[in-house]
């Protein structure tokens, strides 16, 4: 059951994370997310693996909400202020005005993801990336392609900060995500049970996408578009195949690379 309150301030505590926005460190080892935008936030609201914490709306967008917000099974405020207000109080542009405070669900544990997912498996890895807006786009990308997990190194931002999680436009919420402490470890742990790990990178050995497998258990590695995959991170992968282009083109954007590389592992699979 939700319950709405009016308010014309963000001091109260449980207001706290609106008012910490910028500062994702503290959301992260809270174990809560943000969720920005009309989509992400019904999103949110309509997928019961999630915790709510919170929603945050304009007056005039309750009606629009609450045959979701009804629907949720735990208790939690509907906090209602104007945008303008709002967008004083938080100090930038809101994205529709429209928030929710959502809880970090308990990441998978690698065999389990294993244990749960299709045959022939399909899993991408990411290394190095630091930018939350492209990580998000990544996701959506996952999504979009039939990705079965996400495997975040310990190199990169969470794909939990806001603007990942709206960039994602709430499709992380389809996607298991398991952040790893290391993962040359955990692609280690991949081989170890036959699965296939591809490398996203150029300059190897000369071998091109559609030289590389897919039709069988894989993951796919992405990296960096500055440095590109670590070293370590490569020697543990199984092949390593790049996009053809024109010697005048240096690389796609992490988040074009990966789509094209998940469509060619769906191409080879029959799915397009």
């Amino acid at each position: 059951m939700f319950r709405l309150r009016q308010i014309d301030s963000l001091e109260a505590p449980e207001l706290a994370p609106y008012r910490t926005m910028r500062r994702s460190a503290e959301h992260a080892q809270q174990g809560i997310f943000v969720a920005e935008g009309d989509k992400v936030v019904r999103r949110l609201l309509a997928d019961h693996r999630f915790g709510v914490v919170s929603v945050l709306l304009p007056p005039g967008r309750v009606e629009d909400f609450t045959p979701l917000l009804n629907a949720r099974p735990e208790n939690f405020e509907v906090f209602l202020a104007e945008r303008q207000l709002l967008e004083q109080l938080i100090g930038f542009v809101l994205y529709q005005g429209v928030l929710a405070i959502g809880k970090i669900p308990p990441p998978p544990s690698l065999d389990s993801l294993l244990a749960s997912s299709p045959r022939p498996l399909l899993l991408a890895a990411i290394d190095g990336l630091n930018n939350s807006e492209n990580i998000g786009a990544l996701v959506r990308n996952c999504a979009a392609f039939a990705v079965h997990g996400l495997i975040v190194g310990e190199t990169c931002a969470s794909p939990w900060l806001r603007r990942s999680v709206r960039s994602s436009m709430g499709n992380i919420f389809q996607i298991p995500i398991i952040e790893t402490a290391s993962l040359t470890h955990t692609l280690r742990g991949l081989r170890n049970t036959g699965t296939h790990v591809v490398a996203a990178h150029p300059h190897v050995n000369g071998r091109t996408l559609t030289q590389g497998n897919f039709t069988g258990d894989c993951c796919i590695v992405m990296g960096s578009e500055g440095t590109g995959i670590r070293p370590e991170v490569l020697e543990v992968c199984d092949d390593a195949v790049a996009i053809r282009m024109p010697p005048t083109v240096d690389s796609l954007n992490v988040t074009s690379a990966t789509s094209v590389f998940l469509y060619e592992a769906n191409r080879q699979r029959g799915r397009m």
